[in-house]
């Protein structure tokens, strides 16, 4: 297994961030196998999702509706509605797997692969990219 970890900087707005690029420039050149990406961080998910069409922005406004940021949270340091920040990796997974056939990553027309980050208190975000190459 190839594994590597590369940095976002996510700012201090809940945002899409989309991956795509790095994770098809991570396994280029790699034949079949499974990409998995992993976000080690308790605020934080990754999705695969259309994004520029809007459907980034209405994830984050169903995250909002889903997940308000107030203060109805027990986990209470940070941010105000910073616990509902640390609730998100239940409905957003921190990882995924995509196939990768000949170090291409096998994702339809219109996906990507995102981090989702809610978290105003975090500005920069680790992400681990590992290929698992096919016996």
């Amino acid at each position: 297994m190839r594994s590597d970890t590369i940095r976002v900087r996510t700012g201090n707005r809940p945002q899409v961030h989309d991956l795509t690029d790095e994770c098809a420039g991570f396994v280029r050149g790699e034949g079949d196998g499974l990409l998995n990406v992993f976000v080690p961080h308790a605020t934080a998910g990754l999705a695969v999702i259309e994004t520029g069409a809007g459907s980034d922005e209405d994830l984050l406004l169903v995250l909002d509706e889903l997940l308000p940021r107030d203060d109805r949270w027990v986990h209470r340091h940070g941010s105000p509605g910073h616990g509902r920040d640390h609730v998100l990796p239940a409905f957003v997974s921190p990882s995924l797997t995509v196939p990768v056939i000949g170090g291409r990553l096998q994702l339809g027309t219109w996906q990507s692969i995102c981090l989702v980050d809610t978290n105003l208190d975090n500005a920069e975000r680790s992400v681990r990219l590992s290929f698992l190459p096919s016996p």
